[in-house]
């Protein structure tokens, strides 16, 4: 019985179906890296100079299921610093084309490389004077052709089983947008910050817009001692504040060490028995304290506070001197993570 239920399971003609469908997508993507590896640089980097250097916007054209696609990456590029946006080519040729000037790039999309609404945009785009890119499936199309640059997105088949629902290629297409802007991304030094300003609603505009300041406790509430004060007085300013640490300041006020309740433990793990009382702390303190800055994002913090796999950061100005303290739960709070 227990055989044959594996074999049901092996054999399940749903989980065949989506594993097929989706090897068949995985093997479209390969199939871009391998054909950028082998003679398609060349292009890709003037596409990508090309935009980088567009003086106006990118406009992104297709119809269809490549329409759809066209729309997000548009959508991409404008969100990640590269201004874009969409034009339907049916409409374009009806009168939405005098929304594209000169100094614009044209990005049309096409799988066959033959859609009559764009290339019906052909002469009035070399009328005007505009850069033409086109990303088909077919390098040998009338589109592919009559294009400034072309970028070959072409798959071996779709991962419809009667290889005629457009799958496998809108996914090539999509992942060859998203790699465009993220090349674009990086190459005009879109920062955490940058992004956003374009992005300033609901959870991610509140994740990625909350500062440090807007939420660390102020230093009236920062548990901070002197370098010169003992481990008792330090374990007295950790009880008070609640925090589990407190930060130590050197006799011009600036940050120099850290000491927490696990600090207290390895001490008395060392000195079973010893009294702390006269104990300088700075002989058991952490000599290099995580801070950060009060103008960086709070997402920034709760990254840094995982990685260091601490519990809160001390907030400092720029002399080094403790204005204050970030805690990962107060952040998770802050931005809903």
């Amino acid at each position: 019985m227990k055989e044959s239920t594996q074999m049901k399971h092996l054999s399940n003609p749903i989980t065949d179906s989506l594993r097929i469908a989706l090897e068949i997508e995985e093997k479209a993507i390969r199939g871009l890296i391998d054909r950028l590896s082998q003679n398609g640089i060349d292009e890709l980097e003037k596409v990508i100079n090309w935009m980088y250097g567009c003086k106006g916007k990118v406009v992104v054209t297709g119809m269809g299921k490549s329409g759809h696609v066209g729309q997000k990456i548009a959508a991409t590029l404008a969100s990640t610093g590269t201004p874009a946006f969409f034009l339907h080519p049916a409409e374009a040729i009806h009168g939405d084309l005098g929304m594209v000037t000169r100094n614009d790039l044209v990005l049309a999309l096409s799988n066959s490389g033959s859609t009559e609404e764009i290339l019906r945009l052909l002469p009035s785009l070399r009328r005007l004077g505009i850069r033409l890119i086109s990303m088909t499936g077919n390098p040998g199309s009338e589109l592919a052709r009559r294009s400034d640059l072309h970028i070959d997105v072409s798959v071996e088949r779709e991962a419809c089983p009667h290889n005629l629902a457009p799958t496998a290629s809108t996914t090539a297409t999509l992942a060859m947008g998203d790699a465009i802007a993220v090349c674009l991304l990086n190459q005009r030094r879109f920062s955490p910050e940058d992004f956003a300003i374009f992005h300033p609603g609901g959870n991610l505009g509140k994740k990625l817009l909350t500062t440090v300041s807007d939420i660390m406790v102020p230093r009236t509430e920062t548990p901070i001692v002197s370098s010169s004060a003992s481990i008792e007085e330090a374990v007295r300013e950790i009880e008070l504040r609640k925090f589990g640490m407190t930060c130590v300041v050197d006799q011009d006020g600036k940050l120099c060490g850290v000491f927490s309740l696990g600090d207290l433990v390895r001490f008395h793990t060392k000195n079973p028995g010893r009294s702390y009382n006269e104990v300088p702390i700075a002989d058991y303190m952490n000599q290099n304290p995580v801070s950060i800055r009060p103008e960086l994002l709070a997402a920034r913090a709760l990254n840094t506070m995982e990685e260091k796999n601490i519990r809160a950061l001390f907030v400092t100005d720029d002399e080094n001197r403790p204005i204050g303290l970030i805690g990962i739960y107060e952040v998770l709070k802050a931005i809903d993570y």
